[in-house]
């Protein structure tokens, strides 16, 4: 099949693979995006892929807590500009929304828009966004939320980064008595996720194949040094390691202490504490992640718009 230029700026941006390169893997593989990655990979061409979603709408990310730390919630709210963003009463109407899915915990985004808004029980969730896209004049979606809430004495710790455009929900379990100490471990995890995007909390949580494949990678790799099998197997071991090292959180570099890792970094909080910390979940949203981005050409903008 023929290779468009289109593919060949992709696997470009993805691995950062010259073009030349990129056009080879892509004939070699039949046009298939993901195993041209791998090419590139076996053949020592690419970092190892995390495709991140395209920001595609402004607005923002934000979080609310319950004032014991035992709840949290996240929400994202797009506008159609950046301008609109910064805008006081839209993050006015966002700071109100994610106040609402704390108190009502809504099942879903179907049941949020429906419910009665918890600020004002005669209008909707949907009345209320209706009501804010007249009064700011541009378009608004409440695109999405994430809720967490714990038993006992565990707690939930939040992080927002740059604004709103990133917003990380942290969750987890202490056998002591939690205080502000905790909180703020907590705020430390949850910041440190905004800025290395673990894609899993520990090793259990690795899907089979995609270690495998990782495996298969360094395997085709060490082969074409000429190394004998058994050599490549110890290989392999330090490799995949370092691979869990690089995407499980617990495992991960602590961000403001490099020297350790986040486990140890909680398991010396909790000896402070005078009890266990175990982190059990987290997520992250970073603003328009998966959505498409319209792009536009000022110039041509300007030149229609002066009938040109």
């Amino acid at each position: 099949m023929a290779i468009t230029a289109a593919q060949i700026n992709e696997l470009r941006k993805t691995t950062g693979a010259g073009m030349l390169d990129c056009k080879k893997a892509l004939e070699e593989v039949g046009g298939n995006m993901e195993q041209a990655v791998d090419y590139l990979r076996k053949k020592g061409l690419a970092a190892a892929s995390k495709k991140a979603g395209r920001a595609a709408t402004e607005g923002m990310v934000a979080t609310a807590l319950s004032a014991d730390g035992k709840k949290g919630v996240l929400v994202e709210i797009n506008s159609e500009t950046d301008f609109v963003a910064k805008n006081d009463k839209f993050q006015d109407f966002v700071k109100q929304v994610a106040d609402h899915v704390l108190q009502k915990d809504p099942a879903d985004m179907d049941a949020l828009l429906a419910q009665a808004f918890a600020g004002d029980a005669a209008k909707t969730v949907q009345t209320l966004l209706t009501e804010a896209i007249a009064v700011i004049g541009e378009n608004m979606q409440i695109r999405r939320f994430a809720s967490f809430s714990v038993a006992g004495n565990g707690m939930v710790g939040s992080y927002i980064h740059a604004g709103g455009k990133i917003g990380v929900l942290v969750e987890a379990a202490f056998e002591g008595t939690a205080d502000e100490r905790l909180a703020a471990c907590l705020r430390d995890v949850a910041m440190h996720v905004a800025a290395a995007s673990p894609a899993y909390l520990q090793r259990s949580e690795v899907p089979t194949d995609v270690l495998e494949r990782e495996k298969e990678i360094y395997r085709d790799k060490a082969r074409q040094t000429g190394k004998p099998d058994n050599i490549i197997e110890k290989i392999l071991e330090g490799q995949v390691n370092k691979f869990y090292g690089d995407i499980c959180l617990v495992e991960q570099a602590f961000v403001k202490d490099p020297d350790k890792s986040v486990q140890k970094y909680l398991d010396e909080t909790g000896k402070a504490l005078g009890g266990a910390i175990s982190l059990k979940r987290f997520t992250k949203f970073v603003l328009g992640e998966g959505l498409e981005k319209k792009e536009s050409d000022f110039a041509a903008e300007v030149a229609a718009a002066a009938g040109l």
